[in-house]
C-alpha cells in the first residue's frame, strides 16, 4: 500500500509553541482554513458560472473542456487546511490574530 505524498507529518511542538496552546493554534488554522476554502470555493464558482447558459449549442462540448480543465486546476491545489498550516508556522496567520485580539 503506498502512502499519499501529500500527506504531512506536522511537529505538533513546533505548532504548539505559537500561542503556547496546541488547541489555541489548531482553533486558529481551522479558523483560517475555512476562510481559505470558502474564497477558493467562491473564486470556482464565479468562473464556472461564466460558462453557464440557457441555451444548447455546438460550443457547449468546446467550453465543458475548459470547465473541466478549470475543475482539475482547482482539485489539484493543495488542501485549505495544508495551506492554513504552512501559513500559521510562517507566522502569517497568528501574527495577524493576534494583533486583534491585542485590540480588543
Amino acid at each position: 500500500m503506498a502512502t499519499n505524498p501529500s500527506i504531512i507529518t506536522r511537529d505538533t511542538d513546533r505548532i504548539a509553541e505559537k500561542t503556547g496552546n496546541l488547541y489555541e493554534s489548531v482553533s486558529i488554522i481551522s479558523k483560517r482554513s475555512r476562510q481559505i476554502s470558502s474564497k477558493v470555493k467562491e473564486e470556482l464558482n464565479n468562473k464556472l458560472a461564466e460558462f453557464a447558459s440557457g441555451v444548447d449549442n455546438l460550443e457547449e462540448v468546446f467550453e465543458n473542456r475548459e470547465q473541466i480543465e478549470i475543475s482539475k486546476f482547482y482539485e489539484r491545489m493543495p488542501k485549505a487546511s495544508s495551506m492554513a498550516i504552512d501559513e500559521f508556522l510562517e507566522d502569517g496567520t497568528y501574527s495577524a490574530y493576534r494583533n486583534t485580539n491585542a485590540e480588543k
